[in-house]
């Protein structure tokens, strides 16, 4: 069982990016979605959103790496 939780534990910073990289890609997916849908103020407000919070959750993500190499060492 510990094999399988490594497979799915971010150990170092370009794990990070990665993992970061790929949530960037499927928001502004989704945000190009939401402007076809809701043309207009709505629609720039989502995909503002969608964008917005891949900066919140990679900061979230390289820190909580940051804080587990500090207190792993």
């Amino acid at each position: 069982m510990d094999r399988i939780k490594r497979l799915f534990t971010i150990k170092t910073k370009f794990e990070a990016f990665l993992v970061i990289y790929a949530l960037a890609l499927g928001a502004t997916e989704r945000g190009l979605v939401y402007l076809q849908q809701y043309p207009g103020t709505g629609g720039h407000l989502l995909a503002l959103a969608c964008t917005g919070t891949v900066f919140m959750a990679g900061g979230k993500i390289l820190d909580a790496v940051e804080l587990q190499r500090r207190y792993s060492a």
